[in-house]
């Protein structure tokens, strides 16, 4: 079965199916299933024409897939081009939402990349560092 253009696999639970649908939880789907008056034990293939009817029904109420996504990328791109915190936030590509960030935030920034010291033949080869001091002392 099909709703706005994400298939829901036929032997779940419709309740558990209803969520694969981008902006649809949990929450949600206990009110979309109590508005189109549809068990939400049945299994996906089982549903009736009908029943699946007053389901796209219920869904139209909500913003999903591609609306919402457009939403909030509209949203996102708003802050940045005002220069808001959290649009600089988004730019960096770090946390908005005040989460810490000296010791977590992992998912958002990336894999570590250990900054240590490099040994004076390196430095050299980079010509960083190892300057001759100035007025010839030794």
């Amino acid at each position: 079965m099909r709703f706005s253009g994400v298939n829901i696999p036929d032997e779940k639970r419709v309740d558990i199916g209803l969520s694969y649908l981008y902006g649809i939880g949990r929450k949600n789907v206990e009110e979309i299933l109590k508005k189109s008056e549809v068990d939400p034990s049945t299994r996906v293939k089982s549903l009736s024409e009908d029943e699946q009817k007053r389901i796209q029904k219920a869904l139209e109420s909500y913003k999903i897939e591609g609306d919402l996504r457009a939403e909030i990328s509209d949203n996102v791109k708003r802050l940045r081009e005002m220069g808001t915190y959290r649009g600089i936030r988004h730019n960096r590509n770090l946390p908005v939402r005040g989460q810490r960030t000296k010791s977590n935030a992992r998912t958002k920034r990336g894999k570590r990349v250990t900054i240590g010291a490099i040994k004076k033949e390196v430095a050299a080869k980079m010509g960083i560092g190892t300057a001759a001091p100035a007025g010839g002392a030794k």
